[in-house]
């Protein structure tokens, strides 16, 4: 506890938010693999972006405000399922093309792109919204600081940081890559399945 705030409690709370398989980590993994590690660095620099924004927005009190017009949430909803469906499609697209396939080089446009995509796949979480209302709810008291969001904002954003460009770093491995070169099409498979899945979960979660 730093003072009056549970700030160890928010660690290991955003830690295991963080750090658990989802659509972000599965995305980064993805992009690592297929593009590289500078590519899959940059994806995950977005998605660190989006999880930032999130957190900052919570700290103002966005989250209640969203939580308090559901159709926020709903829109927001819709939206990422649909990402993840289409991310879905492409690698079920990937899966069921036969043939070897070699590392892309991307250039600084696609660079780009990866950082948008990144930076989408996490602001059309609604999952994120009703993690960070809650994560702040429960370890900041409601006389808390400037400084005392401040602080939370940036021990929590870099923690996240260092997570999600650490998943990219291991598996942007050439051994990982190796392994993926060889078997792509059932790695592309599984991220058809794992995207679909949660595409579908989160179009018929009751949030």
């Amino acid at each position: 506890m730093v003072g009056h705030i549970h700030l160890s409690l928010i660690m290991v709370a955003a830690l295991i938010a963080v750090a658990s398989p989802g659509p972000a980590v599965l995305a980064i993994a993805g992009t690592s693999m297929r593009a590289g590690r500078r590519t899959g660095l940059v994806f995950a620099s977005g998605v660190t972006t989006g999880s930032l924004i999130w957190s900052v927005g919570a700290a103002a009190g966005l989250s209640a405000v969203m939580l308090a017009n559901a159709w926020l949430i709903e829109l927001i909803r819709y939206f990422g399922a649909a990402y993840l469906l289409w991310l879905a499609a492409k690698s079920a697209r990937s899966a069921l093309t036969p043939g070897k396939t070699e590392l892309l080089a991307l250039g600084a446009t696609s660079l780009n792109r990866a950082y948008g995509r990144g930076l989408v796949l996490h602001l059309t979480n609604p999952k994120a919204i009703l993690f960070f209302g809650s994560l702040y709810s429960f370890g900041v008291p409601a006389d808390a600081t400037l400084a005392d969001l401040a602080l939370i904002v940036a021990a929590v954003g870099l923690q996240s940081a260092v997570v999600l460009h650490g998943y990219a770093i291991l598996f942007s491995n050439p051994t990982v890559v190796a392994g993926y070169l060889k078997l792509r099409r059932w790695f592309d498979g599984l991220f058809a399945v794992a995207f679909g899945y949660a595409g579908f979960r989160i179009l018929t979660a009751k949030l």
